[in-house]
């Protein structure tokens, strides 16, 4: 017998009322990331992936950003549920300094991986050390972002006012390395990780051989001026294709952030699923390799956590070093 064609309308009516409000409890979660040739963006790819699959109800989708100074105005105006952003900016963006006006609700969800401060130039540009880079074309990184503001920072210590003595551009490290492949700057500065695609693309390309300027003498001076956030590091030879030697170099760390308003119960799961399926995120780019739950506590952000995420390492035993 079949069923009337009035009944399986009202079967199909009910079924829609019982799947709109799963429907509508679907919640969207934007994750601020930075420009393409970065980290930033794939390894928020493999962020919203495993978020996506791990909680229920969730959908987490990575945004294109100017990276650190735009993420933390975008948490702080709750536009942006999750962002990367550099630690030195988040502090600013906590204590209302550098270039934030008032304190944002900012907490860290996760510290991740350092930055490598990358002053990159090619043969043939006449520059061999920080001091030469005086009266040249530079890029220090697209408006709006924290490889700016550190970029700054570090010319500044180096006595080299940023607005006169250089011409100076404000391009994403992908952009910079179009400029600098048409000549048309002599170097830029780009904070990120190792290796950043965009810097491994330059120093791919034929008859192009890069050279990483040493600068990790700045260090001191950066820590006893704005915090203990830089430190020395080095960007390790053959890092990048033609890096013949280590490059000595200025490090800070990156961040996850949320709003202080974030759920906490949502704070937690995104900080579970991140330490626990950290095997995922290492698939997709290596620096994830850094995240380590053992040393969360101990000092890489300067920003309190949310205590959604206390919460989880409270579980898993972890704690500051004394």
């Amino acid at each position: 017998m079949k069923t009337p064609y009035r009944t399986l309308l009202a079967a199909a009516a009910c079924a829609l009322l019982i799947a709109t409000p799963a429907l509508a409890q679907q919640k969207r979660l934007s994750i601020a990331t930075g420009g393409t040739g970065g980290v930033y963006y794939p390894m928020g790819g493999a962020i919203a992936s495993v978020v996506t699959k791990s909680i229920p109800g969730v959908e987490a989708t990575a945004e294109v950003t100017s990276a650190s100074v735009d993420n933390m105005r975008l948490i702080g105006a709750g536009k942006a549920d999750i962002a990367f952003t550099l630690a030195d900016t988040a502090w600013d963006a906590y204590t209302a300094g550098g270039k934030f006006k008032e304190k944002l609700p900012v907490r860290a969800l996760a510290v991740i991986y350092t930055n490598q401060s990358h002053w990159v130039t090619v043969d043939g540009s006449g520059i061999e050390k920080m001091v030469d880079l005086k009266g040249k074309r530079i890029a220090t990184g697209a408006a709006g972002s924290g490889t700016e503001v550190i970029a700054l920072r570090i010319l500044e210590a180096y006595g080299i006012d940023p607005e006169k003595d250089v011409k100076r551009e404000k391009l994403s490290v992908a952009e910079s390395v179009n400029a600098i492949k048409d000549r048309k700057i002599d170097a830029f500065f780009w904070s990120g990780g190792v290796p950043t695609a965009a810097v491994t693309d330059l120093a791919a390309t034929p008859g192009m051989k890069i050279r990483i300027l040493d600068h990790t003498e700045t260090a001191p001076a950066l820590a006893k001026k704005y915090g203990p956030i830089y430190v020395a590091g080095r960007i390790p030879a053959k890092s990048y294709p033609g890096q013949d030697k280590d490059a000595q170099v200025t490090v800070v760390w990156n961040l996850l952030v949320v709003n202080e308003n974030m759920d906490e119960g949502l704070a937690y799961q995104l900080a579970r699923t991140i330490f626990e399926k950290k095997a995922d995120l290492v698939a997709t780019h290596k620096e994830a390799q850094n995240i380590v739950l053992e040393t969360q506590l101990d000092g890489g952000s300067p920003i309190p956590f949310h205590p959604g995420v206390l919460r989880y390492f409270a579980e898993k035993g972890i704690k500051a070093k004394p």
